[in-house]
């Protein structure tokens, strides 16, 4: 499915002075602007998905501040503003005095067709969907498109409670993006958890579509909201899972956790401690989609499950979904080992079934190791408890001094390793040297820029290499570096390559 995009730009620029206005449509790169910055003092900005642009060198002053102001809408009590039937969001710094020093005028955009590899999610009936991923990867717009399609494709009554009227625009007229479905401003964002219970109160909705739940008042409503019968469409800050797991204020979103004392039989049946941690509840939501790329979307399609296996020390069962650059979806179904099965756009292969390394961090930075596991993409989970680890992960200065807790864990046979340095590159290396039958793509990659750095050698014309991530690409880089030759990366991602060129060009 081909995306569709509808910015309304034209009514963002309109509220710059002419010079800034004429200075932003003077750039190529219009469709990929992301946003425009206006600090008091300083050069004003413009910036894109893959360059920040000054535009002007005159620093921004008092009236060029005051002019966009006077040309938006009020600002609420999280300084943002909008203009209406827009998305566009305009965000203000200000001063000790409550002065506007700075502004933050980000290009709102509707995008038709990116639910497309979810889309048989959302359409299960009475299935709650949390959409789980750090700001900026899309969740908002997804959020858009699903309140949209229920509305006007599945015919189901909706309602948004809009904190920020970042789903459907400000003003008192929704944007045309959320097709049939309601709105509800909310006054501010402290009285969110109100209007969601206001929502199903007063207007009778079969779904309702939140953005951002946050604080544990959101959480409650959330849980009260879905044992009422109503469906739940909702976003949340987050990397992983298990992010909202060890979250006290959100866990609850997932069933919550609490500490359970077990028998002496079911504690050796189980082969752990006595005391372990069990889920409390039925969870809120059905399934929870993590979205690591605008992309490259995990789904757990049975949270309950999910959220049993990893106390447990297990590895959730996923759906790794993948839009490729021809439009069309892969999905990539993982074991609870976290090994791949088979990819259902090929024909079946036979998978290697590889275990997840369970890892243990002891006073070292635990979101810094899950961070490039992520980056690494391979086989590794971060566990809160060493009950469930297979290696305790530390650093030198701690391995030294042996504090009685890490003593305790060494004689008990648990396997400690070292690293230099609390940093992600000696995480990064770790992980390589104890998983590195997980690379073969780091083989093929760094072949392939050996055979383009040959052929530029050889024919003395720059060579385009395939699309690889940014991790594969940086050691690219280093095997034309080494040749001394230059390359670059071009292209957006997913599809972004190098393109290696001869010495002198």
């Amino acid at each position: 499915m081909s995306l569709e995009t509808v910015d309304d730009i034209e009514l963002l620029l309109d509220v710059f002075p002419p010079v800034l206005r004429q200075a932003v449509l003077r750039e190529s790169a219009l469709h990929e602007l992301l946003e425009v910055i206006l600090d008091l003092g300083r050069p004003p900005e413009a910036r894109y998905v893959a360059k920040t642009t000054d535009l002007a060198a005159e620093p921004v002053d008092v009236g060029t501040i005051a002019f966009v102001v006077e040309r938006i809408g009020a600002f609420s009590h999280d300084n943002r503003a909008g203009i209406p039937r827009t998305l566009h969001r305009i965000s203000a710094l200000r001063n000790r005095t409550g002065g506007v020093i700075g502004l933050t005028c980000r290009v709102g955009r509707a995008v038709f067709g990116t639910l497309d590899i979810v889309q048989d999610l959302v359409h299960q009936p009475d299935k709650s969907i949390l959409l789980l991923g750090p700001p900026g990867v899309g969740k908002t717009t997804l959020l858009r498109e699903a309140a949209r399609v229920l509305a006007d494709e599945d015919g189901k009554r909706v309602v948004i409670v809009d904190t920020s009227n970042e789903i459907a625009g400000d003003g008192d007229i929704s944007h045309a993006a959320i097709g049939r479905a309601r709105r509800m401003q909310v006054p501010s964002p402290d009285r969110q958890h109100q209007v969601m219970i206001e929502a199903v109160e007063n207007h009778m909705p079969e779904v309702i579509v939140v953005d951002e739940i946050g604080t544990q008042a959101e959480a409650e409503a959330a849980r009260t909201i879905a044992e009422r019968g109503v469906r739940l469409i909702a976003t949340a800050h987050g990397g992983t899972l298990e992010n909202l797991v060890l979250n006290p204020t959100l866990a609850d979103l997932i069933g919550g956790v609490q500490s359970v004392t077990l028998g002496d039989d079911e504690a050796r049946r189980r082969r752990t401690q006595k005391t372990v941690q069990e889920r409390k509840a039925p969870p809120t939501f059905d399934v929870l989609i993590e979205i690591h790329t605008r992309y490259r979307f995990a789904v757990h399609p049975d949270v309950a499950a999910a959220v049993d296996g990893l106390l447990r020390g297990w590895s959730s069962s996923l759906e790794i979904r993948t839009r490729q650059e021809d439009g069309s979806i892969t999905t990539e179904q993982l074991t609870e080992a976290g090994s791949a099965l088979q990819d259902q756009t090929a024909a079946p292969t036979q998978g290697t079934q590889n275990r997840v390394l369970r890892i243990y961090p002891y006073g070292i930075n635990r979101q810094r190791l899950e961070h490039a596991i992520h980056a690494l993409d391979v086989p590794a989970r971060v566990v809160a408890q060493p009950t469930y680890a297979d290696v305790i992960l530390t650093v030198r200065g701690q391995a030294k001094r042996q504090p009685k807790a890490l003593r305790l864990l060494v004689e008990r046979g648990m396997p400690l390793y070292a690293l230099r340095s609390d940093t992600a590159s000696q995480m990064e290396k770790f992980l390589r040297d104890h998983l590195s039958e997980e690379f073969p793509e780091d083989r093929a990659a760094l072949a392939e820029a050996e055979a383009g750095v040959q052929r530029v050698i050889a024919q003395n014309e720059q060579c385009e290499l395939a699309p690889q991530r940014a991790r594969l690409r940086r050691l690219q880089h280093q095997v034309v570096k080494s040749y001394g030759l230059i390359s670059h990366s071009e292209g957006e991602e997913p599809f972004r390559r190098l393109i290696v060129y001869p010495v002198g060009r």
